[in-house]
């Protein structure tokens, strides 16, 4: 029984709102319902036996009257009812209340006979009854019962259908708000829920969606102030890192010189990423998709990135190109490292080559490349990625955690974002084994 409750709670949780809402107003209706049913069918029983009783007490006076005069019942006077002279069916306690010297009634609706009695004492200690049969009144009781249950069930089957088309719109609004909260979520800064609701309406779910809504825009105009913050650093850093780049090469040859240009060249790559980050930002970067056998295309992108990673997987023997023999749907090359995959192979590049880096800068030991299906594998024996970046995500100018070295954190920022430019997935996840692992998906070709 303690357990009922409970699962009760359960299945009203798993429920949408709007049957929530209909449930719930089903149930309103329901107990009201039922409260009235109960207080009409006990006002009818007792306006039933009122008169039941008042019936038979008025046929005893009568018959008592003429048994007085005449020593004898006259059954015309009785109509339906039977009265008798101690009958041996009078219930004893009316039997002892007669033979009391009082007049008094019994009523018994609910026995497999319904029936009133009113006796009273006639001389010499006899007992002079009536009996009325009830079976014609519990029937009309039992048809007003019915009628009840049929009346209610109407009732709550009609609010529980009001219930659903009323909460449907509530539903609806609160949906559509959830669908646009999400979309701003995934970038999509430019949704908005807009009105909800009649026109002019202030309820609840248009404050909501308003609320939504400014939260949106005021979320859009600043990120939009720090993309411009973001892009206008960039482009005004490079016009002095020009001279100061020419200005480094031409001091002469040293250990300070080297200090100088390194450090030179690291600001460069600084200005570079930022204003890559800012055209993502910007949706600015448009990407030429081609085939491309991945394979190969690994390989060469691990030797131009000058990160010494050893790569497995991508060994090609006879790979065709789509449509080339490939089957049906013409998606994909023979060997292990034969599949086709749509790409643009520099902007790939550009993923691999900023994975491996950090492999390479955070990491440990040989960093490994595997290729599989359309997926590459870029793994380090390093500490492993930390939890807060698994969660949420590369955050720019942040590394995530002291053990993973130093840097600017905007290159795994910067692999997310080509990889979202070219349709492709990255997944960022440490093995059981130890270390860390980004996996890039493609599209295959």
């Amino acid at each position: 029984m303690r357990g009922l409750p409970a699962r009760c709670r359960g299945l009203l949780r798993a429920l949408g709102l709007r049957w929530k809402i209909a449930v719930l107003l089903a149930a309103g209706c329901s107990l009201v319902a039922v409260t009235i049913g109960v207080l009409i069918h006990e006002a009818r029983v007792r306006q039933v036996a009122d008169a039941a009783r008042k019936g038979a007490t008025e046929q005893l006076i009568r018959v008592r009257q003429v048994y007085e005069l005449t020593g004898r019942l006259d059954y015309d006077k009785v109509g339906e009812a039977d009265a008798r002279i101690d009958c041996p069916e009078v219930p004893p306690e009316l039997r002892e209340a007669a033979l009391d010297g009082r007049r008094t009634t019994y009523l018994d609706l609910s026995g497999p006979d319904p029936a009133v009695w009113a006796a009273r004492p006639v001389g010499g200690g006899h007992v002079l009854s009536v009996h009325r049969s009830l079976a014609g009144d519990r029937a009309e009781l039992e048809e007003l019962d019915a009628r009840l249950l049929a009346s209610g069930t109407g009732v709550v089957a009609l609010a529980a259908v009001g219930g659903v088309l009323m909460a449907s719109r509530l539903s609806k609004d609160l949906r559509t708000a959830a669908e646009t909260a999400r979309r701003i979520s995934a970038g999509d800064l430019d949704a908005r829920i807009g009105p909800s609701g009649a026109p002019g309406s202030r309820d609840e779910v248009a404050e909501l969606s308003s609320a939504v809504d400014t939260m949106a825009a005021s979320l859009q105009r600043r990120l939009e102030a720090e993309q411009r913050f973001t892009a206008d650093v960039a482009h005004e850093l490079r016009t002095p890192l020009t001279g100061l780049h020419t200005a480094a090469e031409l001091l002469p040859a040293g250990r300070p010189t080297e200090l100088v240009r390194d450090r030179v060249a690291a600001l460069r790559t600084l200005t570079e990423d930022l204003l890559e980050v800012a055209r993502l930002d910007g949706n600015r970067e448009e990407a030429r998709m081609e085939a491309q056998p991945l394979g190969p295309l690994v390989v060469s992108i691990v030797r131009r990135s000058g990160v010494a990673a050893e790569v497995s997987g991508a060994e090609v023997s006879g790979a065709e190109a789509p449509g080339e023999g490939a089957g049906e749907g013409g998606g994909g090359g023979t060997g292990e490292g034969g599949a086709w995959v749509r790409t643009d192979a520099r902007r790939l590049e550009r993923i691999l080559t900023n994975l491996l880096v950090n492999a390479r800068r955070h990491g440990k030991g040989q960093v490994a490349v595997a290729v599989s299906g359309t997926s590459v594998t870029v793994r380090d024996q390093g500490p492993g990625f930390p939890g807060t970046l698994l969660r949420e995500g590369p955050r720019r100018f942040m590394t995530g955690a002291a053990e993973r070295g130093q840097g600017t954190g905007l290159g795994l920022t910067i692999a997310f974002g080509q990889a979202q430019v070219i349709g492709a997935g990255v997944r960022l996840w440490n093995p059981a084994a130890g270390g860390a692992a980004a996996t890039v998906t493609l599209p295959q070709a």
